[in-house]
């Protein structure tokens, strides 16, 4: 299978600040813990294609996707944009993996959650950075990104999941985890913090929402007797590409990695019809995900003078992943493109650039206010960690995502044929029906 995935985990603590050395149909856990569900919506099943019956059961399947996407215009990308610009950048260059990885949109939504748990300027600061006045925004925007990305149809998988831990020797309010149930689609959960039980619990979640497929990492969350709250929130992500590659057209080609050269795996297509982009320091296509879908992967290639990490500063990138109604410099062409099988991993630690980014006032126990989730005081972030994984091989492919500005310039491609061949680091982005970034990276080393 084809997976990628986010997972973010935001601890809250009485005790203990945030440094850089902390980096640290879904199944539920016990309804003995269980204080607040989540529904999540009914998704119609892509029909057989082999059935009597499949173009009445296609049009039913297409009637629900369509008004499943009709979300799409609830949500407001230019507010949005702020948010996926600054971010981008902070996380991916902070991140020391070797591959960087980061998704825009689930942060998005888990700090959308920390600002309802969250009042004053606590709250302020994060609405500033997600680009909203008030938490009725963030709700509403929440709630359609939900809707509008959500799907498990058999054919495609895009399933985020929420969900809040809960210290069972605190009192927290219920109305506020009501609301996390109706806009945010997080269920709550209450226990003993610091308890093995309790642990496993929340790591079965995780597992359960991403199919273990970061089974490792998961493994390693544990909550220490001290914990108010954990804020979990995850996405996994899988499509077969619309035109898969042929096994045996794959070949060992070198990658120049920044180390040294190495050998790995490329996949291969001969003049296949595609679009290509250029700007003035890059050049793009991109892979559109089985027809029933919008979303897309773009592979991003910087000059041979140009890194990766120069190019996340370049507002033509932004542009051209996320509203490239006006780009100019593309053209429909022949393409011979060449592009490394990557199963890449990376974990960020989100205290500082979230510091960076102007909240502050939550990882400071004099100043921070969680008044809306407990009457306890003093209560401070301790942890944001950060764990993707995006997987491509011949059949299909995960995660990739990026905030860019609009901009145009270089020159003029050949004119019926043109060759790609992502032989050096390169971008990698999977935006959404309306270009909302689901993930966004860097590959450096690509699978061996």
């Amino acid at each position: 299978r084809f997976l990628s995935l986010f997972l973010a985990v935001l601890m809250l603590s009485s005790v203990a600040g945030c440094t850089k050395e902390e980096k640290g149909e879904m199944s539920s856990p016990p309804s003995e813990y269980l204080i607040a569900q989540a529904e999540y919506p009914e998704t119609i099943p892509y029909p057989d294609e082999k059935a009597s019956n499949f173009s009445d059961a296609y049009g039913i399947w297409e009637n629900a996707r369509r008004s499943r996407w009709s979300e799409y215009k609830n949500i407001d990308t230019i507010q949005l944009a702020g948010f996926f610009e600054s971010s981008i950048p902070q996380f991916l260059l902070e991140n020391d993996s070797a591959n960087p990885a980061y998704s825009p949109l689930n942060v998005y939504m888990a700090l959308g959650m920390l600002a309802e748990l969250t009042d004053g300027n606590s709250r302020r600061q994060i609405l500033d950075l997600l680009g909203s006045s008030n938490i009725k925004e963030v709700r509403t925007q929440t709630s359609a990104i939900w809707k509008a990305n959500y799907n498990d149809d058999g054919a495609t998988a895009a399933i985020l999941g929420s969900s809040l831990w809960l210290n069972e020797d605190i009192p927290f309010n219920q109305p506020v985890m009501d609301i996390l149930a109706d806009y945010y689609y997080a269920s709550s959960y209450r226990g003993e913090m610091g308890a093995a039980g309790f642990d496993e619990e929340l790591q079965n979640w995780l597992n359960d929402q991403t199919g273990g497929f970061l089974e490792e990492q998961a493994s390693q969350i544990k909550m220490e007797p001290d914990t108010v709250m954990t804020l979990a929130s995850t996405v996994y992500f899988s499509a077969k590409w619309q035109r898969r590659f042929k096994e045996e057209n794959t070949e060992k080609m070198t990658f120049h990695a920044p180390d040294g050269d190495i050998l790995c795996d490329f996949m291969n297509k001969k003049k296949a019809s595609g679009t290509y982009y250029w700007g003035d320091r890059f050049t793009a296509v991109y892979l559109p995900f089985d027809s029933r879908t919008f979303e897309k992967m773009w592979f991003i290639l910087p000059d041979e003078d140009t890194t990766p990490e120069e190019l996340l500063a370049d507002p033509q990138v932004m542009d051209l992943l996320f509203d490239n109604s006006g780009w100019k410099n593309y053209k429909s062409l022949l393409i011979n493109m060449a592009i490394p099988k990557f199963d890449v991993t990376s974990q960020t630690d989100l205290c500082d650039g979230l510091k960076a980014l102007g909240i502050t006032d939550v990882f400071d126990s004099t100043v921070s206010d969680f008044s809306p989730m407990t009457s306890m005081e003093e209560i401070i972030l301790s942890k944001a960690q950060h764990d993707v994984r995006v997987v491509i091989d011949e059949e299909g492919c995960t995660a990739a995502a990026y905030t860019v500005m609009v901009a145009a310039g270089g020159a003029m491609p050949p004119t019926e044929e043109v060759d790609f061949i992502a032989d050096r680091p390169f971008l990698f982005a999977i935006t959404s029906y309306d270009f909302l970034p689901l993930f966004v990276g860097i590959v450096n080393q690509p699978q061996q």
